[in-house]
């Protein structure tokens, strides 16, 4: 059976939505102010720190840009580590040990390559993959780096049959710039790196406080804000204090990250030289400079990670039918994406943010997706199950070639300025069916759940839209960071979502089963 609201109804969420959307908005005065919290604690790799002490120990991580990611392998029995180094080492090499003395461990052999200059200074970019990792089990590892062997650290893996994952959205280190601190001080590019980075510590402690049972983080993009358009020494470093600050959790020492390209990640090479991701489809046509959509697996669920700062909708269909072959027998198909295609914030959910909706939703319906996390709105929502219509739509491929340069939101706002466009690009984006309204536990639902993401820093956010679409099944904007667990097991998926500070709920469990 299918729940489908009336044409006129439709028409009428979108239209003011659209008008709203036809202005260019900015981030809003809200944001969290670190210096506001000099009691609170955060956990660094210098220790538990205060925001005092932190701001003392800022000025060594700041520069700090050789720290180490561990990303989710192409399966569960694999982790991708990546780093930089001043030095350029004939294999880039990690050694891993069931025991913390490090006794019997296996060295496990990467690349390095040159990488990113920064400050005059030649980084080099090392990737490694650890293979044949067992479940549930904790693993101990160094990393070498300019010759020396780093602290051992460790991580543990899961239960592919049963696991929980994070899923966060952007984290944007340095968002916060222009912003005025209890402190007095009207942040600048490295002040607000600074708080930002302390808030985003303070939300993966709280997570995995509330939740030790998480496995792995998931970002849909954005982690960090400044895009490094000019490509300016500046620009660089500033882009790369912000990775240092993003880097600096104590939490990612031991919490895989499997992050997306978001708009301000995607204008340059930082995002791919820092993040290892399994299976890059490096066969995107019209890519972005920070590198490519990807695919892994985790038990029996598939993730298709989207790089849709690329336009060009063929290539993302060509990812998803590629993984899908590569893991037929996946029960679930999650796609991850930093533009939200069905959000509710007001700054680009209804503008740059449906870009590509004419030509993903039926992709996702043809191939099967089950859910869809995004980000990119810096608001919380999540719709109904839904479905594509069927029909035929436009795929604004002249908004397509001017947005794809990463950071412009206002390029769409500026074109449905012509009311003739805007009235083309309205009536097309009433391309999806409501399939299902059920909510709480959904047993074998028709239609594809989307999700969008707040912001897990507090760095920014966006007003949600004067009008809740009729897509929209539930909304918030609290003003305050959030994150979300999900659970997958063989037959359900179970999505809860919480304050990042108090970790009570900010909306009800929505479930899915598939038997």
């Amino acid at each position: 059976m299918k729940f489908c609201k009336s044409k006129k109804r439709i028409t009428a969420y979108v239209l003011l939505a659209l008008c709203a959307a036809t202005t260019a908005y900015a981030a809003t005065e809200h944001w969290n102010d670190a210096s506001l919290t000099p009691k609170a604690v955060v956990a660094t790799q210098a220790g538990d720190q205060n925001w005092e002490q932190w701001k003392a120990s800022w000025e060594t991580i700041k520069t700090d840009y050789e720290q180490v990611s561990l990303a989710p392998g192409k399966d569960a029995s694999q982790m991708n580590f990546a780093w930089y180094s001043k030095e350029q080492a004939k294999n880039a090499v990690v050694r891993v040990s069931t025991h913390e003395d490090m006794s019997n461990a296996a060295d496990y052999r990467g690349t390095s390559k040159e990488g990113t200059l920064v400050a005059g200074t030649q980084y080099y970019t090392n990737k490694v993959t650890v293979r044949g990792l067992k479940p549930e089990t904790t693993y101990y590892y160094q990393v070498k780096v300019n010759g020396d062997w780093k602290p051992v650290a460790s991580f543990k893996t899961g239960n592919p049959d049963d696991f929980t994952f994070m899923y966060v959205g952007d984290p944007q280190i340095g968002a916060s710039k222009g912003q005025t601190s209890s402190e007095g001080n009207k942040q600048d590019g490295e002040l607000a790196a600074r708080n930002d980075a302390y808030n985003w510590n303070k939300t993966l402690n709280s997570a995995l406080a509330q939740h030790p049972e998480i496995n792995f983080l998931v970002s849909p993009g954005d982690q960090i804000n400044e895009p490094a358009e000019d490509q300016s020494e500046k620009k660089i470093q500033l882009q790369e204090m912000q990775y240092a600050g993003y880097l600096s959790a104590k939490a990612l020492r031991s919490l895989p990250e499997a992050t997306s390209i978001g708009n301000h990640d995607s204008m340059t090479i930082g995002y791919q030289n820092h993040f290892n991701v399994p299976n890059p489809f490096t066969e995107e046509a019209t890519p972005t400079a920070a590198g490519h959509g990807y695919f892994y697996s985790y038990g029996n669920a598939l993730f298709i990670v989207i790089n849709a700062n690329n336009y060009n909708a063929a290539d993302h269909e060509a990812l998803i039918k590629k993984a899908i072959k590569s893991n037929p027998n996946a029960k679930w198909r999650i796609v991850v994406m930093h533009q939200d295609i069905y959000g509710s914030g007001l700054d680009h959910s209804d503008s740059d943010g449906i870009l590509l909706r004419t030509q993903l939703t039926p992709i996702y319906d043809a191939n099967k997706i089950d859910v869809v996390l995004q980000g990119h709105d810096h608001t919380y929502a999540r719709t109904y199950q839904l479905s594509s219509d069927g029909k035929q739509h436009a795929d604004f491929a002249e908004y397509k070639v001017a947005g794809q340069s990463g950071q412009h939101h206002n390029l769409i706002n500026a074109a449905l300025k012509d009311s003739a466009k805007k009235s083309v690009y309205e009536s097309q984006n009433l391309c999806y069916t409501i399939a299902d309204m059920r909510q709480g536990t959904l047993v074998n639902p028709k239609g594809v759940f989307y999700m969008s993401s707040n912001s897990a820093t507090g760095s920014k956010f966006y007003q949600l839209i004067p009008q809740q679409q009729d897509y929209v099944a539930a909304r918030n904007q609290s003003w305050r960071p959030t994150y979300s667990v999900i659970h997958i097991t063989k037959d359900s998926f179970t999505i809860d979502t919480y304050d990042a500070e108090t970790g009570t709920p900010i909306d009800e469990t929505y479930r899915i089963v598939k038997n």
